[in-house]
């Protein structure tokens, strides 16, 4: 069977019979720190096969793992019945396609953000995949680190009362330097306006979180974006380059609940990667959560109420730890176990609830459009973008 006859056949998933098993898409740094190690920490799943374009990274990805399938072409594994998922984790402009050609085999897909950069292309992703009854989750990673699902959880049970106002922080001063290779920005992109670059980036996951935690539609956004670093050096042509890129913005939320957010993301900024801080104040207490790794730990969690107003840290149940996991472990790999098992979860359960999915990727790549939309007009924009 060809690739085109595996997507043409599509149909719905078969039911996992032993473990789970992976092909991985896209075998750079962050596929041999976080997908891969994630993968391979949970008994249910198997990585079976790899795939990259590039030989030394596929090769390397290999040697590391001990899988022994690799490829230099995906579409080889899209017509293989014994593959459940693919994990996709390539640059970003191959996300939409290599995860539509996934889902139009049959496949359920794991794909980093964004899985385009139109979020009415990334809502038709998760329409197919809804009609061929399969799971997705997008790579926003920072939504399984325990102490942002144990805060969910403090948030459902009532601890903040009625949520007045959320502040989300993504910072970290990992291109400060402008000497720090940067991957290559859009060559075709008009240098006299500005392009996104730290808010679709960096700013993903915070927004996500502020989603997740608010819980209520959102009606409103305005801010500005700002180019702090203007020449930079690009990894790909070993060459300083004017980089007219967003790489520091702010922005201001209003939902339908009345609350507010803020939300900064930067990565001139010094702290810490990831440099994740979220933070929700109620009408009955408040929570903060940083995602920074310092001090030897990658997460702390403290809450306040209205009558003890005082922050204090607050202990993680080990129920939100893989086994043996804790706060003293890289973050990349014990937040990217803890997304991969709730990943499991749901396709070996057909009952249970999606998080983190195509849909909420769309819900998140519609608000930075409309936070780069309020930009280039300079005005309020209203949410949804398609109400009109």
């Amino acid at each position: 069977m060809t690739a085109e006859e595996a997507i043409q056949a599509g149909g719905g998933p078969r039911p996992p019979a032993g473990k789970v098993r992976v092909a991985v898409v896209g075998t750079g740094r962050w596929a041999r720190m976080a997908h891969i190690p994630g993968w391979q920490r949970d008994p249910r799943a198997e990585v079976v096969a790899l795939a990259d374009v590039d030989p030394a990274a596929l090769a390397a990805a290999a040697s590391e793992s001990g899988v022994p399938r690799v490829t230099a072409d995906y579409t080889e594994l899209l017509a293989d019945r014994d593959i459940d998922v693919f994990d996709v984790v390539t640059g970003n402009n191959p996300h939409f396609g290599v995860s539509w050609d996934a889902l139009s085999a049959g496949k359920h897909v794991l794909c980093e953000k964004p899985v385009h950069t139109d979020y009415r292309k990334t809502r038709e992703a998760a329409a197919l995949a809804a009609e061929r009854g399969l799971r997705t989750k997008v790579g926003f990673t920072f939504r399984y680190a325990p102490a942002i699902r144990y805060a969910k959880e403090l948030i459902d049970s009532g601890f903040v009362g009625e949520p007045f106002i959320f502040n989300g922080f993504e910072q970290n001063s990992q291109w400060l330097d402008p000497a720090t290779p940067l991957r290559q920005f859009d060559p075709q992109a008009d240098p006299a306006q500005i392009a996104v670059s730290s808010i679709e980036g960096y700013g993903a996951p915070i927004i996500d979180i502020m989603h997740w935690w608010v819980g209520a539609p959102l009606t409103s956004v305005v801010g500005t974006m700002r180019n702090f670093v203007p020449d930079r050096m690009m990894r790909d042509t070993g060459r300083m380059t004017r980089a007219n890129i967003d790489d520091g913005d702010m922005w201001i939320a209003e939902f339908s609940s009345g609350a507010l957010a803020s939300i900064q993301s930067s990565y001139v900024t010094v702290g810490n990667y990831p440099g994740i801080e979220a933070r929700i104040y109620g009408s009955a207490g408040a929570i903060i959560v940083r995602l920074v790794d310092e001090f030897g730990l990658c997460q702390t969690i403290k809450t306040a109420r209205g009558d003890a107003v005082e922050f204090s840290d607050v202990e993680i149940p080990d129920r939100f730890f893989p086994p043996g996991g804790h706060s003293g472990e890289p973050w990349e790999y014990l937040f990217y176990s803890s997304l991969v098992s709730g990943f499991l979860d749901e396709i070996c359960d057909p009952g249970r609830p999606s998080q983190g999915d195509f849909a909420q990727g769309a819900l998140v790549q519609e608000t930075i459009n409309a936070f780069e939309a309020s930009f280039r007009n300079r005005a309020w924009t209203g949410f949804p973008l398609d109400a009109g």
